[in-house]
């Protein structure tokens, strides 16, 4: 097993899923697109791992590193292998699919809780992420853009401002918009310019041990490691 995870740029990084597979001993490789680091083929990989960015699929123009990140998102789902992307990877995932990426209504940045669907409560890494049995798991978000439902694809996790908050497709292809790789200490640099993020912060701290518990459980159905 190796893991490939992909970068869109410095600031965010994979947080507890490189400390998780630090834990399990599995072999990774970190690379960051927005500095030209890029790979071009699947090969030699079980896993990708796709995260974060202020950027979006529709500005692939002025960071024309988003097509090779597409190409190779879509080579891994073709040859079967496991993709997980993370809120921008997410719209990537979705973009490949063929479903649309744009602009929502309103940002969500914080603390929010979104709802499990049926499906996301009986999937074995989704179902992971519910607190106490009350059909919710609670995430950080920070997103403004949103996309459709692609074709074929299961919708895990729902709320009223965004429907589509987290989708699988086959089975082994997850989209998240939200982040369950946050650390309080990640939130920190993010919310460096922005006094406001203090609570933010501090609710992180508060939660983190079940957050990471519940993200820890995601993580070994993903990866296949339970």
């Amino acid at each position: 097993m190796k893991i490939l995870i992909v970068k869109n740029i410095p600031l965010e990084g994979p947080g507890t899923i490189e400390e998780f597979l630090k834990k399990k001993g599995v072999s990774y490789e970190i690379v960051e697109f927005s500095k030209g680091e890029i790979v071009k083929s699947s090969k030699g990989y079980t896993h990708l791992v796709v995260m974060g960015g202020p950027m979006a699929v529709y500005e692939m123009d002025r960071y024309p590193y988003l097509r090779d990140e597409a190409d190779l998102i879509e080579e891994f789902i073709e040859k079967g292998k496991a993709v997980l992307g993370i809120c921008l990877g997410a719209q990537m995932i979705a973009h490949v699919l063929g479903a649309r990426v744009y602009p929502g209504d309103e940002k969500e940045i914080g603390w929010y809780r979104v709802d499990l669907t049926e499906d996301g409560l009986t999937d074995p890494a989704m179902m992971c992420l519910e607190v106490d049995r009350t059909g919710k798991a609670e995430v950080f978000q920070w997103h403004g853009d949103t996309f459709d439902l692609p074709e074929g694809a299961v919708r895990l996790a729902s709320s009223e401002i965004y429907p589509n908050q987290a989708f699988r497709y086959s089975e082994a292809c997850y989209a998240l918009q939200f982040h369950i790789e946050i650390t309080p200490e990640m939130l920190k640099e993010w919310f460096e310019d922005d006094p406001e993020g203090t609570k933010n912060v501090l609710y992180a701290e508060t939660i983190f041990n079940d957050y990471l518990r519940r993200a820890e459980g995601f993580y070994s159905r993903f990866f296949g490691l339970t």
